[in-house]
């Protein structure tokens, strides 16, 4: 597990509470205490190898405001999540450099935001990439909707359980 969750966590309350940019309503702000998370798991911290695919395929991903996104399908990676196996792809970003894991599971609505979370996982020197859903976040789009977020392809969505990362914000 990271050793900086804490660090990220703080870090992101704070801006979430304090900066002009924060995607929380002035409504929301007013009582504002920090971000809902779930307690750090340190089973759902991988460091795998993707089945990088010979094709990267485009695909344009539809946003929570009807709009769509270019992405690249990199590759893919097998989990072992809690003694059940999981296949997520891994996008690719060409136009901003970085690679993206969304995707939806079995918390989606009830516990965490419906239309899915996140993950922007780093691949390591030695080619591997660094799964850590303890980091996993919900998209600005879950707290405004005048943000425009990816929605997790089908081929990303889990009949499993995540129960880590970022849940939903319970407001008064």
């Amino acid at each position: 597990m990271s050793k900086n969750w804490k660090k990220i966590r703080k870090q992101k309350d704070k801006f979430f509470g304090e900066h002009p940019q924060s995607p929380l309503p002035p409504e929301i702000l007013e009582t504002f205490q920090g971000l809902a998370y779930y307690a750090p798991d340190p089973k759902m911290v991988f460091d795998v190898e993707a089945e990088e695919y010979d094709e990267k395929t485009s695909l344009m991903i539809p946003t929570t405001t009807n709009d769509e996104r270019r992405f690249l399908r990199w590759g893919k990676v097998t989990l072992d999540i809690n003694g059940q196996t999981a296949s997520l792809t891994l996008f690719y970003s060409p136009e901003n450099d970085y690679f993206f894991l969304p995707f939806l599971d079995a918390t989606n609505g009830e516990e965490t935001y419906k239309a899915g979370r996140y993950l922007d996982p780093p691949r390591g020197a030695d080619g591997r990439f660094h799964i850590d859903f303890n980091l996993a976040y919900s998209p600005y789009c879950a707290y405004s909707p005048y943000y425009s977020c990816v929605i997790p392809p089908e081929e990303n969505c889990l009949e499993i359980a995540i129960h880590a990362g970022e849940k939903l914000l319970k407001t008064n």
